[in-house]
């Protein structure tokens, strides 16, 4: 186990990017989303969840995550095994910053949905931090959601960041055209048979926990897995 604990110190020598920069970036866009509605709607505009206007800014936090993890893959993995550090040490140190990551991160993000829905939507009625909760008055879920989705982002792009130490662009372009082909022939047999209807009703009916926490947790878990096996074989 300190074999791990020092491994995964390995991804905060970095810090600037791994912390400071995705918090950063968050902070930023909020404040250019905020500043936008103040000057077109008036500091201390009426609004609830319900009828706030909502924006993406909630995007880049995923997106940051989804990056660190694949440089996490694709240059601190060719680091690390020169170190004499097994691929067992590192993929587990790795998974191990990945939860770290994303419940700190989680944690923030429900402390930003707190002071949103206690100043009405930053004054302005802006759904920001909401944007990405599943379930409006229910705290806790919408947390646990955050870490889940965070969690999914981080396990995505070690997934890739694996791919590509393993197999290479070659590898990368293979699964972008698999994943391409897999989900447009999904839309079509969808439309053929006029499912999206009856498909739309069976997600927007799915408890919550499930659809915010479980699924992302799934795909997290699959993924990790998948990733350890290509990771086995993958060259620095």
């Amino acid at each position: 186990m300190t074999r791990v604990l020092d491994v995964a110190r390995i991804h905060l020598v970095n810090w600037r990017m791994a912390v400071v920069m995705p918090l950063g970036i968050l902070t930023l866009v909020l404040l250019l989303n905020w500043a936008i509605l103040a000057t077109v709607r008036g500091v201390g505009a009426e609004s609830d969840f319900s009828a706030g206007f909502t924006t993406g800014g909630m995007v880049t936090m995923y997106v940051f995550v989804f990056v660190i993890a694949l440089q996490a893959i694709t240059q601190v993995f060719p680091f690390a095994l020169g170190l004499s550090v097994t691929r067992r040490a590192f993929y587990l140190a790795t998974s191990l910053y990945g939860l770290v990551q994303a419940v700190v991160f989680g944690l923030l993000l429900t402390l930003g949905l707190v002071v949103e829905r206690a100043t009405a939507g930053w004054g302005v009625g802006m759904v920001f931090f909401g944007s990405a909760a599943p379930v409006q008055n229910d705290l806790f879920v919408n947390g646990l959601s955050y870490i889940a989705l965070l969690l999914a982002s981080f396990a995505v792009g070690t997934a890739f960041g694996v791919v590509y130490k393993r197999w290479g662009q070659v590898g990368v372009y293979a699964v972008l055209v698999g994943l391409a082909v897999a989900l447009t022939g999904a839309a079509l047999i969808v439309t053929w048979q006029g499912w999206w209807l009856a498909l739309g009703e069976t997600i927007i009916g799915q408890p919550p926990l499930a659809l915010g926490v479980g699924y992302p947790l799934l795909l997290a878990a699959v993924l990790g897995g998948a990733g350890w096996l290509a990771l086995r074989r993958a060259t620095p």
